[in-house]
């Protein structure tokens, strides 16, 4: 099939073409050393070199010329941060990290997804998609940015609307001092026979599976009134603000991913591997208690508690535990049965308890 323009496939137009991406996306030419950064910035080169680790893109030369002007600029603002702002080092060194660590994710995962579209349209191979992505790149870099900072903003609202609504909980953990200080509902749901499921699956399917398992667990959550922390291949790990929010999308997620992912009816091509086929149900377990949120993760016993859990439900089951249960009692909207109390390692004797939505 034809596409609409030749892709580089020489070595010298596929360096020229990533001398093209360098200077539009990076603003200019590599033209600063590390020690050109620090004497522009007015602080040692040692903490531009740390920038730079952060962020996930180290070099190994601080007197090659490896960086551009908006390099340069983004060190400029990291120091402002401290000066202007007053922001700790540390701080700094942890909002960086943050950037580096999720945009380096975001553009891998951008980047392939044009890749599978490029090979699906025009019917490329591989390579050849991989090239004509970079001859595209340059064009479609302002609009994915533009969608990007959107997001972020909007993210950022979200997070400010949440810390206004639950300002007052945020100041006041409780009577005891010590406890953790964020009050959450936080669950994970398992893919089960993961890897039976996707075993000789080929590239292509294999990333159409855990993109459909990632979208639909993403679209039930958010439904619910959730959020997604993380997924972690054939998991998801979320959080809601309060108990109900928690169990409405904990049942919804062991509702409805094993229709989502019924691979047979999913893929019209037919090119899923018999062992995938089928519906692919998920285990499902959370707990409402106080929870640490740090490096866009949560922490604290009741995440591990959600885990195990999860790790002892039945295919399309919800587990909760005794706790979770009695702050759930009130709504007319589920139903609760104490199993057997099961030894945990780490954790002790644990009721499990499953969670069902009431019959209308």
């Amino acid at each position: 099939m034809n596409y609409p323009r030749g892709v580089p496939d020489e070595p010298d137009l596929l360096a020229s073409t990533v001398e093209e991406i360098d200077a539009a996306l990076l603003g200019g030419h590599r033209a600063y050393s590390a020690h050109d950064l620090a004497r522009r910035a007015d602080i040692g080169v040692d903490v531009v070199r740390g920038f730079w680790a952060t962020m996930g893109l180290p070099h190994s030369d601080p007197d090659d010329p490896f960086y551009t002007e908006r390099d340069a600029e983004a060190v400029d603002r990291a120091a402002a941060l401290v000066r202007e702002h007053g922001l700790d080092l540390r701080t700094v060194i942890t909002v960086t990290r943050a950037l580096g660590h999720t945009s380096d994710r975001l553009a891998l995962w951008q980047v392939e997804a044009l890749v599978e579209d490029m090979a699906s349209r025009y019917e490329l191979d591989d390579a050849t998609a991989r090239l004509l992505v970079l001859d595209r790149l340059v064009e479609l870099a302002p609009v994915l940015e533009a969608q990007l900072v959107h997001s972020y903003r909007r993210q950022l609202a979200a997070i400010a609307g949440r810390y206004a609504a639950e300002f007052g909980e945020i100041g006041n953990p409780g009577p005891d001092a010590t406890a953790l200080p964020l009050a959450r509902a936080v669950g994970f749901a398992d893919m089960v026979s993961f890897t039976r499921r996707t075993a000789g699956l080929g590239s292509t399917d294999l990333s159409e599976f855990v993109q459909r398992f990632e979208a639909a667990a993403r679209d039930v959550v958010t439904a619910a009134g959730g959020r997604v922390v993380k997924t972690i291949g054939d998991a998801v790990l979320f959080v809601a603000d309060d108990a109900a929010t928690g169990a409405r999308v904990a049942l919804g997620l062991a509702d409805a991913l094993g229709r989502e992912l019924d691979v047979d009816s999913a893929t019209a091509a037919g090119g899923i591997a018999e062992g995938a086929r089928g519906v692919t149900p998920v285990r499902v377990g959370f707990v409402w208690g106080r929870v640490l949120s740090r490096f866009g993760d949560v922490f604290g016993p009741v995440v591990n508690l959600a885990a195990r859990l999860t790790d002892i439900a039945e295919p399309s089951h919800v587990l909760t535990d005794q706790l979770t249960a009695a702050a759930l009692a009130g709504d007319p909207s589920f139903t609760t049965a104490e199993l057997a109390a099961l030894e945990l390692q780490g954790l002790g004797t644990v009721v499990p308890v499953q969670l069902r939505a009431a019959q209308p």
